[in-house]
């Protein structure tokens, strides 16, 4: 069946807290005005995406929508980002989120954040 190439499966996502801390203390990020993205090499053939949503962004119903979307966008991008790379986004909170736009980031800041993984 076609639709099961763009699942997103729990082998693309990050669970534990080790994971997050080991993208964020990498230190590789690249943002814009919609979301800021941590990057860390992790090993694999595929990408991982974990997301960090705070309070700050709004209540449970907006963080969730965010949350909604950024995984849509992972999952029907993923044969655009770079390959063997954990993610770690973070939404701005004065930013309303938008499917299109945020896949646009989505793509552009991954790459730029893999690239800068790969420099000494």
């Amino acid at each position: 069946m076609m639709a099961s190439r763009f699942r997103f499966l729990p082998a693309y996502r990050l669970k534990r807290l080790a994971e997050f801390k080991r993208v964020f203390e990498a230190r590789r990020v690249a943002s814009d005005e919609r979301i800021v993205v941590y990057a860390a090499d992790n090993g694999l053939e595929h990408p991982r995406l974990g997301l960090s949503v705070s309070r700050k962004v709004g209540g449970a119903v907006k963080r969730n929508r965010w949350k909604r979307l950024l995984r849509e966008a992972f999952r029907l991008n993923v044969a655009r980002l770079p390959t063997g790379v954990d993610l770690v986004i973070v939404p701005r909170s004065n930013y309303e989120p938008q499917l299109e736009p945020l896949a646009q980031s989505l793509v552009q800041l991954a790459r730029r954040a893999a690239k800068r993984r790969r420099q000494p």
